[in-house]
């Protein structure tokens, strides 16, 4: 048995009663999500995308104007708001912040996310003459250091691999990708997999608790370099699952 599939065995089904179906995932059709960052191209793409398959969606920005003119461009429905307006008015608030703001973002905005459902998108990136590489938070990665600032919230890291080109395309009907979640309870990664499931082509698989981040997040520099050489947009796909 290799370390892979030691990690997969059932564990602790109580006698006579089925171990749960992993994709039976829950309906979020009626969950608000808010996009702190929507107006930055990862977070416009993901509100948009989201918004396109009938979610409702709230993009938060530092500026409320520039949220609200965001919104209006993206229609479907799409409102903005400043961004402790946005995470005020959301169930689920997906954190599209730039790295380097994002400790004092997170920060600012503790009351506002108590009780929430943070998914958390954010890749700690440096770039120098050799291309991206990964940067190592002190807290282990951005998703654990925005558990850290919320202990009011439940954290959950996600859609870290998307290209903003794609998502943003109003051509393409299908994002062609999986969405590694990663997550302390099962109840929060499952809706995570269920809104990326709203999205045609795109899939949310359970990759681990929030410990098992950094290198998630980290293979976005990977994938920077795999653009760069071959002119693409690259995703992700998860095999025999």
């Amino acid at each position: 048995m290799t370390s892979t599939d030691s990690a997969q065995q059932p564990t602790g089904t109580p006698a006579g009663k089925p171990a749960k179906d992993p994709w039976d995932l829950p309906d979020v059709s009626g969950l608000v999500v808010g996009v702190l960052g929507g107006t930055g191209p990862q977070g416009k793409g993901l509100a948009y995308r989201l918004a396109r398959a009938g979610q409702k969606v709230i993009i938060g920005s530092r500026a409320a104007e520039r949220a609200r003119a965001a919104a209006d461009e993206l229609g479907h429905g799409v409102e903005g708001f400043d961004n402790a307006e946005a995470a005020r008015r959301s169930d689920v608030v997906i954190v599209a912040v730039p790295w380097d703001g994002h400790g004092k973002t997170l920060e600012s905005l503790r009351a506002e996310l108590a009780g929430k459902l943070v998914v958390d998108c954010v890749n700690p990136l440096g770039f120098d003459k050799k291309g991206a590489y990964a940067i190592r938070p002190e807290e282990g990665s951005a998703a654990e250091q925005a558990a850290a600032l919320l202990p009011d919230s439940r954290v959950a890291a996600a859609f870290h691999h998307l290209s903003a080109v794609l998502l943003q395309d109003p051509e393409i009907a299908e994002i062609d990708t999986d969405v590694m979640v990663l997550g302390e309870e099962r109840a929060d990664v499952e809706i995570v997999q269920a809104l990326a499931g709203r999205i045609p082509g795109m899939r949310g698989v359970f990759a681990g608790r929030l410990r098992n981040a950094h290198q998630v997040e980290s293979l976005v520099a990977n994938l920077i370099s795999v653009n760069r050489r071959y002119k693409a947009h690259a995703g992700l796909r998860v095999t025999d699952v």
